[in-house]
């Protein structure tokens, strides 16, 4: 083919919580991976991308529930990043932290510190690394996703119809997730829970923050006590909407930053916590309760906390 590789399929996608906002065509530079910024003006202008059928301009900002077609590409292979090798360790470790597999979808425990996909700065995420380990598998796509630091259930879709069955569930808050964070301090009971707008702010050095603040998008987290320690409460976190760091920052914002949260944490008790041997975020997506796209069974998926975590709860002291 000539030194091209050719994206030969129309492309549909419908616009999730993640992406409202952003203008169609970063949108697109990313999605298009190596094509270059001049073609996908040229394919906004000539009107072969469409959003709900009808053309728009470069500025155009997604909204939810947008979909989004997509025309065939051609693009160099120079041009293009290489997938990572399903032989590395990072991604073939991926394998054994599945937690549940069909035809329409995967159900991962994802571990800390691997981002969910490429992008600023990192090569590739899970999505890349699980592409390389199902090269076979046509469709992969992320249903929702987890911060870099955050390990625990990630759900990913093999096919569009899972996909988007998976997306109106989020939409209509159909999908119970349920997180376990250990934060400084006694948590009190009579917090179940913390409604706060949450803005997204780029700091001058570069770094992407969220602050609470009348301004921003209302949030909403629901809490529950798991067990208190001395000096620290293992609470479980049920965010009723999906907003960036939201979890992390309702946190501080009550009070009782997440340990070790290089964003949003304190210095004395994060010292405390890595002393007993603790070197992430502690904030685990625990389990998920879902309707199968498929077989409309109601599922519940656990995954069971990384032994970092479980180490340092045995060496806490019960209050």
């Amino acid at each position: 083919m000539n030194n091209s590789q050719s994206l030969n399929k129309v492309e549909l996608v419908t616009i999730d919580e993640d992406n409202v906002d952003q203008r169609i065509d970063n949108f697109l530079v990313t999605k298009l991976k190596g094509v270059p910024k001049s073609m996908i003006y040229r394919i906004v202008r000539k009107g072969e991308v469409r959003v709900n059928k009808k053309r728009i301009k470069p500025e155009y900002k997604l909204q939810e529930g947008d979909l989004v077609r997509i025309p065939p590409v051609r693009v160099s292979n120079s041009d293009e990043k290489p997938g990572p090798s399903a032989k590395l360790t990072k991604v073939s470790q991926l394998e054994d932290r599945i937690l549940f597999e069909d035809k329409a979808i995967i159900v991962l425990n994802k571990p800390a510190a691997i981002a969910v996909h490429g992008g600023s700065g990192v090569d590739f995420g899970v999505i890349e690394a699980m592409r390389a380990l199902r090269p076979q598998q046509k469709f992969l796509e992320l249903v929702h996703r987890l911060d870099k630091d955050t390990s625990g259930v990630l759900l990913i879709a093999k096919k569009r119809s899972a996909l988007k069955h998976l997306h109106d569930q989020l939409r209509y808050k159909k999908m119970q997730k349920d997180y376990l964070a250990l934060v400084r301090g006694e948590w009190q009971s009579h917090d179940k829970v913390v409604n706060a707008p949450l803005l997204k702010l780029t700091l001058k050095s570069g770094e992407r923050i969220v602050r609470v603040n009348k301004e921003g998008k209302a949030s909403e987290t629901r809490f529950a006590i798991k067990q208190r320690y001395k000096g620290a409460t293992l609470v479980q976190a049920s965010p009723v909407t999906g907003r960036t760091h939201q979890i992390r920052v309702h946190c501080q914002y009550a009070g009782h930053p997440i340990a070790c949260d290089e964003k949003y944490s304190e210095q004395k008790f994060d010292d405390s916590m890595r002393a007993l041997g603790l070197n992430r975020l502690f904030l685990h997506a625990a389990q998920l309760r879902f309707i199968h796209p498929v077989t409309e069974e109601v599922m519940q998926v656990k995954a069971p906390l990384d032994k970092e975590l479980e180490q340092l709860l045995k060496q806490l002291e019960k209050a």
